[in-house]
């Protein structure tokens, strides 16, 4: 992951005493401050049990039951507030929603004592007493009653989100015209902050890959990282032993240079025409093999779809498989590509034969043989930033058609005729599991609507 999210839980409460003849108490389980103090075990205790398999920064729950203690809660750094609803003060409430962190306000209905909340939320927080949703810094989806699956979703949403926000991206050849190339950059660069570090093709890759190429140290480790990746048993050698060793050459310039820019993201344009005769191999090893350790690495110079494939790897803490569409069909879609990661569950190597490159015939590329029935999340990003489609599908089969080496068949859930209309931009990203909720829900965020299949 990219980054941490930092978490501050807050539980909102108040207190009542009983008056004759008045309406002295109001709805919710919390009346006392002995409700409040158990109260606070219990949430420590649901938030110690999260189903967390990403790291967060969890800080200690503070409870708060007016605006002067409200003022006192630090929360500098913190990138979401997770306000537990147990009082009817809507200032109160209101007091720690801010447009400059993400806030999520959570409802017991059933999960314990109820809460005041459950009942004011729509209207007296969101609504802001009228008939349409208007309260800045929260909305309707940032709401949950009752359900922790839910809750660590939109937190695993948001998580993978701060990862892919402010991401630095070396870029060789600079970005592709193909993919709109200076306008991709710029809006890259505006809706997620993406800060971008050229590097030419001549004279600094071909200089790079020459020296590499000239230094017995590096051959050497090359030659060595080349065994070790061969002799696993989930890989088969079908291409010429050169070509890998190259490839692990060009993966050290590909490691040198992500370390000289501070950064875990690369994406190379004209990585089918120009690095060839540089490299004497393809670039499709070097980036499936970073891939694989957990680095964003995209080929074609594509900063239209290098946000979408960085948010899926975020959120998922998985490999994603950048690929070509096909023409969706009788609820079928293939999808293929040369670079694609072999650890795509982000544990296990898939059974992978190391291939030529398809267009070349040439260097070294992986054919992933990918598992049939495996359930699998898809984003398509538009050229504009404004509307992803995405749907959820299963891997038919490994396809062997005359195209990009890894390849598949989806099974496409949903309106496959709606997607076939639906269908934008160009590279589309694929990642093992079930991410839909959550990448909506992050893309909210930024202001662009995905478009479920």
């Amino acid at each position: 992951m990219n980054a941490k999210l930092v978490i501050k839980p807050i539980l909102a409460y108040s207190t009542s005493v009983r008056k004759e003849a008045t309406s002295w108490r109001p709805w919710g389980g919390i009346q006392t401050e002995a409700d409040a103090v158990k109260e606070e075990a219990h949430i420590n205790a649901e938030l110690s049990a999260l189903n967390l398999d990403f790291p967060v920064k969890i800080l200690p729950l503070s409870l708060v039951k007016n605006l002067d203690q409200a003022r006192s809660v630090q929360l500098d750094g913190v990138d979401l507030v997770i306000i537990y609803g147990a009082t009817g003060d809507t200032e109160l409430i209101r007091s720690f929603i801010s447009e400059k962190r993400w806030t999520i306000l959570f409802l017991r209905h059933k999960s314990g004592p109820l809460y005041p909340y459950y009942e004011f939320a729509h209207a007296f927080l969101l609504r802001r007493w009228t008939d349409e949703v208007s309260q800045p810094g929260i909305g309707l989806d940032d709401v949950v009653v009752d359900d922790y699956d839910e809750l660590v979703k939109k937190i695993r949403a948001l998580n993978g989100l701060k990862g892919a926000l402010g991401r630095k991206v070396v870029v060789v050849g600079g970005p592709s015209s193909l993919f709109y190339g200076q306008a991709a950059a710029d809006r890259a660069k505006e809706k997620w902050g993406i800060e971008i570090k050229t590097v030419p093709y001549e004279p600094d890759l071909g200089d790079r890959i020459k020296k590499k190429m000239g230094d017995p140290r590096a051959v050497e480790r090359a030659k060595e990282l080349a065994q070790n990746y061969l002799s696993s048993n989930q890989i088969k050698l079908s291409t010429k032993n050169e070509f890998v060793i190259n490839a692990f050459i060009l993966y050290q310039v590909f490691e040198d240079l992500l370390n000289e820019a501070g950064a875990d993201a690369i994406t190379i344009n004209e990585c089918m025409t120009t690095i060839i005769p540089m490299a004497r191999t393809t670039a499709c090893l070097p980036l499936s093999l970073l891939n694989d350790e957990g680095k964003i690495a995209v080929c074609e110079g594509d900063l239209v779809s290098l946000p979408a494939f960085s948010l899926l790897h975020e959120i998922s803490n998985r490999p994603v498989f950048l690929n070509d569409p096909t023409f969706p069909h009788n609820g079928v879609v293939t999808v293929a590509h040369c670079t694609s990661p072999t650890m795509l569950n982000g544990k296990d190597r898939e059974r992978t034969n190391l291939v030529t490159h398809y267009e070349s015939d040439f260097g070294a590329a992986p054919k992933v043989e990918f598992e049939k029935g495996q359930e699998v999340t898809v984003l398509d990003a538009d050229f504009g930033e404004k509307i992803w489609v995405g749907f959820k599908g299963k891997v038919v089969e490994s396809t062997a058609y005359p195209t990009c080496r890894s390849q598949m068949d989806i099974e496409i859930e949903g309106d496959w005729k709606k997607l076939l209309s639906e269908m934008r931009g160009f590279h589309w990203v694929l990642v093992y599991g079930d991410f839909l909720d959550e990448a909506e829900y992050a893309l909210k965020k930024v202001g662009i609507e995905l478009r479920r299949i």
